[in-house]
């Protein structure tokens, strides 16, 4: 099978490197993706003196072993201990596809082992908000698998029009955040 997958970064990127990620990110150290194109729009940058590239690859998974993530207990699990640097539980996973983390992550775990909210209460505010996937290559056999397909140079004024976009959908789920835990403390 055949995935159109898509990165958003300073430069055309045709040949990936899995180990220029940060090691504390949601996923660990490898190189993200997504496989839609208006989300890696909305998430672009503009940087001082740098053209922003929307880079478009095609990934053959047929021969890589893949881990599928939802946001559930296993996907929080990873989040978290991957975040904290730990080693990486599913490093035998070629690629690892799963739902992006909302950045209340810490700040849930904080209240949860405060005793502010139980774990289960926790859990369901990890769960509200949009649901976006990303898709991480962990490993050289999963590069060579990426195909460049093209790049183009996103303009300052779409990228401006995306993070309006995204601004907005961040004040909704401050919204809904701030009520669920209203709701759950009324109980």
């Amino acid at each position: 099978m055949k995935m159109t997958l898509y990165h958003t970064g300073y430069q055309e990127i045709r040949t990936p490197d899995i180990h220029q990620g940060r090691k504390n990110a949601d996923f660990g150290q490898g190189f993200y993706l997504s496989d839609d194109a208006e989300f890696s729009r909305r998430w672009a940058k503009e940087r001082s003196g740098f053209s922003v590239y929307l880079n478009k690859y095609e990934l053959e998974t047929d021969k890589l072993k893949i881990k599928n993530l939802t946001r559930n207990e296993e996907w929080f699990t990873y989040i978290f201990a991957n975040r904290s640097v730990q080693p990486d539980r599913f490093a035998e996973y070629d690629v690892i596809i799963g739902p992006i983390a909302n950045d209340t992550l810490y700040d849930t775990l904080g209240i949860t082992t405060s005793g502010f909210l139980t774990p289960e209460q926790a859990t369901r505010t990890l769960l509200i908000g949009p649901l976006y996937s990303q898709i991480v290559l962990k490993t050289e056999k999963a590069a060579a698998a990426l195909r460049f397909l093209s790049a183009e140079i996103l303009k300052s004024e779409e990228i401006a029009k995306y993070r309006e976009s995204l601004q907005q959908e961040e004040k909704q789920f401050q919204k809904q955040f701030a009520k669920l835990i209203e709701e759950m403390l009324g109980d």
